[in-house]
């Protein structure tokens, strides 16, 4: 993939962190974790928050469809006016909400993303999710759980933890929506 200019994509400045290989194997291992918690795949929907949390829930189905050879309904959660930030940050354009055809209601739900920092993301989902239906459980799995949690919200599934300081900034790019793949802090 190349930028609007036909170069290839910039790396970020920084430190690489995970590469593409420590992405594919911390999904692998997530992917196995959400099969022993729940004791296989029956029940499950994976949502993922845009927009890297739908490539990272469309990489774990993929695993479990090998692992378990059924697949698991994969959907995509926009939580944009469910955020309690919209009037200190310029808004994004709302990103499409697609739940899988069988719902959420009675489901073991599993929502993705790539970060978990301060929980408020987590918290405008679980309201978004609430306005779709009531699943039986929700899980969360992130690929990156940096700490700094401002509400009481903690991920049951991660690929790493990265401490670091508030003003660090970690910076998640995969292939399908950035042209490469890696995590760097700086």
């Amino acid at each position: 993939m190349s930028t609007p200019s036909g170069s290839p994509p910039q790396e970020p400045a920084g430190r690489v962190v995970l590469d593409a290989r420590d992405i594919a194997r911390a999904l692998t291992r997530i992917s196995h974790e959400i099969l022993e918690r729940n004791k296989g795949a029956e029940g499950l929907v994976l949502l993922g928050i845009p927009t890297r949390g739908v490539g990272l829930a469309e990489r774990i189905a993929a695993r479990l469809a090998e692992t378990e050879g059924v697949e698991v309904p994969v959907g995509s959660l926009d939580i944009t006016l469910y955020r309690d930030d919209l009037r200190r940050q310029p808004a994004r354009g709302p990103q499409p909400t697609s739940l899988p055809a069988g719902g959420i209601d009675g489901r073991t739900v599993v929502l993705v993303d790539d970060v978990l920092y301060s929980g408020r993301t987590v918290r405008a989902a679980l309201d978004a999710m609430n306005d779709l239906g009531r699943p039986d459980v929700v899980r969360l799995a992130v690929l990156v759980d940096r700490g700094h949690r401002e509400l009481p919200i903690r991920a049951d599934h991660v690929g790493k933890n990265l401490p670091s300081a508030r003003t660090e900034r970690v910076m998640v790019r995969l292939q399908e929506t950035d042209g490469q793949e890696g995590v760097w802090i700086s």
